[in-house]
């Protein structure tokens, strides 16, 4: 009797435990979404270019209904990695993010893959064990600054005055500025008229490349000096201003402006295509733009679809980017959006 009461208590208790963890598990299931989780962590929002990119991968994400957990790493490498571990806890289906810098990469990228979630790489290159991640989307780099240099060989062509170029990059250790400077390099480097004679880092912000300029004027005035046709660098006037992006080229026209420099003898070559900057080219305060394009969201989830489906995608997709010059028919021009 008292045996059967004890089995009778054990089958009721089974019974109420196995409804429980049903329901619990029911519960759980029915407050998970079904959407495709994406964790992105972009570097910030220093420029127009760059709030652009992230709106583009906003509004594909919508379009293809996936869920993005979305982290503003505010410039910090560091950011970026608490970021990645986040979404490895969270558990997302897969990670993008656009690197700040090129190295530091492979401790975090090995626990998302001994994780099992796959990570895509956005506007940048890293150094990196390839295995870490799935592949790269993003603008050909090495491409613009051969892109920019090409243009200048055409605007100096018949000329074999010296020219004196001044080139303002972006943020340090980053594969953009690694690959705009070599590519713009490559073209020119069989031409010894000319000569980059110095070469600053802007950091991609309109503020920096506002400071470089006016630092130059500072140091003509304290040298006595100074004139306002351009920009110079210890007595040698600069022929060529190349900067790495529209902000720093921005800020370098805004201290232009500031200081009354009419550097219309100055050939000045900017990256990005920004609205602010081709209105510049229009104004001719600018020679030449090249496209740098943010637009890469749509790309962005079809990869993240293919990658998640166990589908194969290829190593680096690049988007489509064109060059806009002073000699184009600006009628022809449409609304950047950014």
């Amino acid at each position: 009797m008292v045996l059967s009461v004890s089995l009778l208590v054990i089958f009721a208790l089974t019974a109420f435990l196995s409804f429980f963890f049903t329901n619990i598990n029911r519960n759980k299931n029915e407050g998970k979404s079904e959407k495709l989780i994406l964790g992105f962590s972009q570097i910030g929002s220093e420029s127009a270019w760059r709030t652009r990119n992230t709106q583009s991968i906003f509004e594909a994400a919508a379009a293809n209904d996936i869920q993005i957990l979305f982290d503003d790493a505010q410039q910090k490498q560091e950011n970026q990695i608490k970021a990645i571990r986040s979404f490895i806890v969270y558990q997302v289906d897969i990670i993008a993010f656009v690197p700040i810098v090129e190295d530091g990469w492979d401790t975090v990228l090995r626990e998302a893959k001994n994780a099992g979630i796959p990570v895509l790489l956005v506007d940048r290159h890293i150094n990196a064990d390839k295995s870490l991640y799935a592949g790269f989307l993003g603008e050909d780099s090495l491409e613009e600054g051969r892109k920019a240099a090409r243009f200048l060989l055409k605007k100096t062509a018949g000329s074999n005055k010296a020219v004196n170029i001044l080139e303002i990059s972006g943020t340090e250790n980053s594969s953009v500025v690694k690959e705009r400077a070599k590519g713009f390099r490559e073209v020119i480097r069989n031409d010894k008229k000319f000569r980059i004679i110095h070469s600053a880092n802007g950091d991609f912000l309109r503020s920096r490349g506002k400071e470089i300029a006016e630092n130059l004027i500072q140091q003509s005035r304290d040298a006595g000096n100074f004139k306002n046709d351009a920009l110079y660098l210890y007595g040698r006037k600069i022929d060529v201003i190349y900067s790495h992006n529209d902000s720093m080229t921005l800020g370098l026209l805004d201290s232009f402006a500031n200081y009354g420099i009419n550097p219309a003898n100055t050939i000045i070559i900017s990256i990005d295509a920004e609205q602010k900057s081709i209105d510049a080219l229009v104004q001719g305060k600018l020679d030449c733009v090249v496209e740098c394009n943010p637009n890469l969201g749509e790309m962005l989830m079809q990869l993240v679809k293919q990658v998640v489906q166990g589908k194969p995608i290829p190593r680096i997709t690049y988007n489509k980017e064109s060059v806009f010059t002073e000699e184009d028919d600006f009628t022809l021009y449409e609304p950047r959006g950014y």
